[in-house]
């Protein structure tokens, strides 16, 4: 039932080092790295506007 073919013991996170993607900053127009694929239409910002634009969490 919990058998190892489930997840096989990886994680997404151990797959290795992320693959980089170079982005503009939507908020300073700073050019910066992103582990992510950007999604067309939605904003990316840089780590130093990142959390100007963060919902707060409770």
């Amino acid at each position: 039932m919990y058998g190892s073919s489930n997840f096989g013991g990886r994680g997404p996170r151990d797959s290795g080092p992320r693959e980089m993607t170079k982005v503009t900053c939507s908020d300073c127009g700073k050019e910066c790295e992103v582990p992510f694929k950007p999604t067309e239409g939605r904003p990316v910002y840089c780590q130093d506007c990142l959390p100007k634009h963060r919902k707060p969490r409770f």
